[in-house]
């Protein structure tokens, strides 16, 4: 199976039964992300540095305007999507298995997770999994230690409180926050 059949399976949204060639093609691309994060992770790297690790991560061209404070986590890579003038900060987990689009001007604060696969809840299945992808739209600001779940976007210019966990889609120029999180006020 090619990287590029993987993603279109994991982006329709079926559901993936444990131990199938698309479950044993997404532990071959962990294995490389593993590899690759373990190199951004552990030794110091200029800006082109990281950008050249991020295009190898992803298997696209992340724009020069791409910034971020390691370590950076990631199960998958190539299944990730980043605009320009991004920003993620350190301790970030981005499970992008299921697809994890992030628009242009977004902040990411420290320690955000993004998870975008959900297991089968009969527990007869529970290896099987369902992908759905994060969207995050431009000039997004993500809080510290948020926690994103899959299938939700998130509007243009939306800001989402620290701490808060984001279940549900959150509409543009909004602010979001709690547990789970509600929309507290429009800016």
């Amino acid at each position: 199976m090619t990287t590029d059949e993987f993603i279109h399976i994991m982006d329709s949204g079926e559901v993936i039964p444990g131990g199938s060639p698309v479950h044993a093609k997404m532990h071959e691309l962990s294995q490389e992300a593993l590899r690759i994060t373990t190199q951004i992770n552990n030794s110091y790297h200029t800006h082109e540095e990281i950008i050249d690790l991020m295009s190898e991560l992803t298997g696209l061209e992340i724009h020069e305007t791409f910034s971020m404070f390691p370590p950076f986590y990631t199960d998958c890579g190539k299944n990730l999507r980043i605009g320009k003038r991004v920003f993620i900060n350190s301790g970030c987990k981005f499970q992008d298995q299921g697809g994890i689009t992030i628009g242009d001007d977004v902040l990411v604060g420290h320690n955000c997770v993004i998870a975008t696969l959900n297991h089968v809840m009969d527990p007869d299945r529970r290896a099987d999994m369902i992908p759905a992808p994060v969207k995050i739209g431009d000039k997004v600001w993500i809080g510290a230690n948020v926690t994103i779940l899959q299938g939700v976007t998130i509007g243009e210019g939306a800001v989402i409180a620290a701490g808060a966990v984001v279940n549900k889609n959150v509409p543009p120029r909004t602010v979001a926050g709690g547990i789970p999180a509600k929309v507290i006020k429009k800016i």
